[in-house]
């Protein structure tokens, strides 16, 4: 099989990380919940975990660095505990329902009132449109890094500073990029950055979390057991613990402390410009087809997506065809990103997404082309 659905997830992981899985699976006890070696093993893995994502991402302190079970519940985390009645959020076109689904619930609630910047018909933001939405009552900007229907990056750095030049918190979704882009977060001027562990960091699924800035009041979305301060009502004021409840996956982390040592012994910068190599070889490809029409500004850095449509067939037909006569995975449909496919005039028939990964290849990628090619003069 070839597999092009690396933007909902990594197939092919770094060795390293499955035999850290399996080996935690052998050996760790449960994080927090006892004084024996294997207990005492769980706690150090998970502490090297959070210290590798705060290398990693810039964050300031390890215990800043909050494990969830994907970015989802990283940004309703976020979402949910950051804002209080009346206050004012901006965000783009460009956002997953995990960033708009919890929005929409706080409007609906009367908490928040929202607005959008917009995307063109490429995808694309004017950035002064930040500027121009922010009033009064504005409380944040929460977007993401990488549309994970084009792979149109949006400048963080700069929103971040129109961010912090306002007084307002920065929220930023890093589902697509974690792993991929140099994200650091005192230099782009984020306060609180969501990552899942199983896309571009290459790590095992149900792992995740969010980095939160010294400073920053996020009240926890859920409360329950975390080894420590059994006797109070509440759950403890000390990271990570505040928005950490219940048993953590240790065995997940081991894999993703493996993930995340592999990145940094590759090099974010190598990973990035072979996936981007194989993005631009597939673009180059595409483009020569011209029943073939591809959405998205590839202008300038961006994640190593390309989504298309074919003329006279939807996209759920064609990605069908692609899996049962080339056996070539790709992602067909709505992509849970509703507001992109109004902007780019996709909303009716979907699109197909074809996203690059590490392990990928060349011959992977001409042989898509050649599918491509087949189908489109049948």
């Amino acid at each position: 099989m070839i597999y092009f659905n690396n933007a909902a997830t990594t197939l092919r992981k770094p060795p390293c990380v499955a035999q850290a899985v399996l080996e935690a699976m052998q050996s760790l006890g449960s994080c927090g919940r006892g004084a024996h070696e294997q207990e005492l093993a769980a706690g150090r893995t998970v502490y090297r975990a959070r210290a590798a994502v705060a290398e990693l991402f810039g964050c300031p302190a390890p215990e800043r660095v909050v494990f969830t079970a994907n970015a989802t519940q990283a940004l309703n985390t976020a979402l949910f505990g950051l804002f209080e009645p009346g206050d004012h959020v901006i965000t783009t076109d460009l956002e997953h329902n995990s960033v708009l689904r919890p929005l929409y619930r706080l409007e609906e609630q009367g908490m928040i009132s929202l607005s959008f910047v917009p995307a063109d018909a490429a995808g694309q933001v004017d950035y002064d449109d930040f500027e121009r939405l922010i009033r009064p009552e504005t409380r944040a900007i929460v977007c993401t890094h990488a549309s994970n229907l084009t792979g149109n990056l949006l400048d963080i750095a700069r929103i971040g500073a129109v961010a912090k030049a306002h007084g307002l918190l920065f929220v930023v979704d890093a589902a697509q990029t974690a792993g991929a882009f140099e994200i650091n977060m005192v230099r782009d001027q984020i306060d609180v950055l969501c990552f899942t562990g199983h896309k571009s960091l290459m790590g095992p699924q149900g792992t995740g979390g969010l980095c939160v800035a010294p400073g920053v009041p996020v009240r926890p979305l859920l409360t329950g057991g975390t080894g420590t301060h059994s006797f109070e009502h509440a759950q403890p004021e000390a990271y990570p613990e505040h928005l950490e409840a219940g048993t953590l996956n240790g065995h997940g982390l081991a894999g993703l402390l493996a993930a995340v040592e592999f990145i940094r012994k590759t090099g974010i910068s190598n990973i990035h410009a072979h996936e981007r190599g194989l993005m631009l070889r597939f673009l180059d490809g595409v483009r020569k087809m011209p029943e073939i029409t591809v959405y998205g500004d590839f202008s300038g850095d961006r994640a190593p997506i390309v989504t298309l449509s074919m003329l006279s067939m939807t996209s759920d037909e064609l990605a069908d065809w692609l899996a049962e006569d080339y056996d070539i995975a790709v992602r067909a449909g709505a992509h849970c990103a509703p507001r992109m496919h109004r902007a780019l005039g996709t909303a009716e028939h979907g699109a197909v997404r074809f996203s690059f990964g590490f392990y990928n290849t060349e011959d992977e990628v001409d042989a898509a082309l050649a599918a491509l090619r087949e189908i489109s003069r049948a």
